[in-house]
């Protein structure tokens, strides 16, 4: 059976379908989920029978897996899962009890409401996130996506001009401290945030997008508060409705 690839937005979803994810990859399977990535930016498999061991295999089809950045700073902490590569995105300590409301792990998990890329504030920054539901909760837990691309597109000519060259230093400590939580300064020293240019242009397809969100923190080279100003402004312009895909996650979505 061949996969076929159904859009749910025009510029920016597509639902993947006919294919087991457990399975060994076809080449021309794989080839055509990256054509799918590259049009779509976020692609949906439902129904998918996956465990950890598995969805670390079918990663590496698209490249080298990076540790997950919260065990990079967790050491201390039991994890539940074995795998280094998989973040444990949940309300559960690693006895599977619910955190407590003071927990430290809880409270640095609470950054992942804010706007955000993955691993922006890594020197080689994230490629490609996927997120995989094996429980949900009965309400609540959405994901939503927001698409730089089209924000990128939707600016105009001055702001683009304005733009083009600059670069972002971006950190995890700067957006964990907005909330008010602080990490260690053992935590701080493993957690050098980079910079990156505030437009990339998308391996793969060529578009151009901007790239910030909570995470960051100044713009090199600008007084601190002016641009801080304009990465609030740019976010504030890139999840506005129009940019933004709501995810209502159903059990084994991939």
């Amino acid at each position: 059976m061949s996969i076929t690839v159904t859009p749910t937005h025009p510029e920016f979803v597509a639902e993947i379908a006919g294919i087991d994810l457990g399975a060994a990859l076809k080449p021309a399977d794989r080839d055509a989920i990256e054509a799918a990535i590259n049009r779509y930016a976020v692609v949906i498999f439902h129904g998918q029978k996956l465990d950890d061991e598995r969805q670390v295999a079918f990663a590496r089809h698209f490249g080298p897996v990076e540790a997950s950045a919260a065990k990079l700073r967790q050491r201390d902490i039991k994890h539940r899962l074995l795998a280094d590569e998989i973040a444990d995105i949940s309300n559960l300590d690693s006895d599977g009890k619910v955190l407590e409301a003071d927990s430290r792990r809880r409270l640095d998990w609470l950054g992942n409401r804010l706007w955000h890329t993955d691993a922006s504030f890594r020197r080689v920054p994230g490629a490609l996130s996927m997120l995989y539901a094996h429980i949900i909760p009965d309400e609540g837990g959405d994901t939503e996506f927001a698409d730089m691309r089209a924000a990128y597109d939707a600016l105009d000519e001055e702001t683009r001009g304005t733009i083009e060259e600059l670069r972002v230093f971006h950190s995890i400590v700067y957006s964990r401290h907005v909330l008010g939580f602080d990490f260690s300064d053992d935590e701080q020293d493993k957690l050098k945030g980079a910079v990156h240019p505030l437009v990339r242009t998308i391996p793969g397809s060529g578009r151009r997008a901007l790239y910030l969100a909570s995470h960051a923190a100044h713009i090199v080279d600008w007084p601190v508060p002016e641009g801080r100003l304009l990465l609030r402004d740019l976010i504030d312009h890139a999840t506005q409705p129009q940019f933004v895909y709501r995810h209502i996650w159903r059990p084994h979505d991939f």
